[in-house]
């Protein structure tokens, strides 16, 4: 046998051989253009690709990564729009935060508040026995926690709900979570307010908290007007923001420091 019939001799069956690769792309590509039946077909009818996105959809809202675009801000951010919270008069809450609004300010300032509530107001009720009784020992009243995080939470979350599903009602276009960042922004000057009410002296107590209260209500009541464009029909709206925002400052005042 010469050389060259040896080469040309068969050898994918032999151990060790490697097949020739085949370019399955191209082949595939060849089936369609020439209309043969070479070629990958797809594997289930088209609207399967429109019910998983449909299901991925309404995953998405029972899943935590939906909601961290809501935290993504970083430090200057927040320190801004604290900042802008303590200055009522300006109206532009909502230009500031823009398409941005975040649940990073309503879930810390909530908390905060919610434990400063509950130790300042230990501090205040100690401070108030102690004056008039020096035999009087620290105990600390675990129901100020009860009650601060069911006011301050309960607050925080459903008065907001509740002014988005009206207004909603009546027409405007609402955002469930730019209420949420406004309120939740609102609370912020009533964390340096419940450092101020340990001042054992009760006339500048009530003027503290409603020099706070009024601060705070302001600004919610400024930024609702300059949201839904100042309608005379919804005149009744703002005037309902500010008494529960005083009512909320009031309700800090009689609870925790009496």
């Amino acid at each position: 046998m010469d050389e060259s019939s040896y080469w040309n001799l068969p050898s994918s069956h032999l151990l060790g051989s490697v097949p020739a690769v085949v370019n399955e792309e191209s082949e595939a590509s060849y089936g369609r253009r020439g209309g043969g039946v070479r070629g990958y077909q797809t594997l289930g009818p088209p609207s399967e690709g429109f019910e998983q996105q449909s299901q991925n959809n309404w995953k998405g809202v029972f899943s935590i990564s939906s909601y961290t675009q809501y935290f993504d801000v970083d430090t200057d951010v927040v320190v801004n729009r604290l900042i802008s919270s303590f200055y009522p008069a300006g109206g532009d809450f909502f230009n500031k935060i823009g398409a941005n609004p975040d649940l990073y300010g309503l879930i810390w300032i909530t908390t905060t508040l919610v434990f400063m509530l509950a130790a300042f107001g230990n501090c205040a009720t100690y401070l108030i026995q102690k004056r008039t009784d020096r035999t009087t020992t620290w105990s600390f009243d675990v129901g100020y926690v009860n009650a601060a995080a069911c006011g301050i939470y309960g607050y925080s979350l459903v008065v907001p709900v509740a002014f988005y599903f009206l207004l909603r009602y009546l027409g405007s276009n609402a955002s469930l979570i730019r209420f949420w960042c406004m309120w939740g922004y609102s609370l912020s000057i009533f964390i340096p307010t419940a450092f101020l009410l340990l001042i054992p002296v009760e006339i500048l107590r009530w003027i503290i908290i409603l020099v706070a209260g009024t601060a705070s209500s302001c600004f919610v009541t400024l930024n609702l007007t300059s949201y839904i464009g100042g309608s005379n029909d919804l005149r009744m709206m703002m005037i309902a923001a500010f008494l529960l925002q005083m009512a909320l400052a009031i309700f800090i005042k009689v609870w925790f420091f009496p």
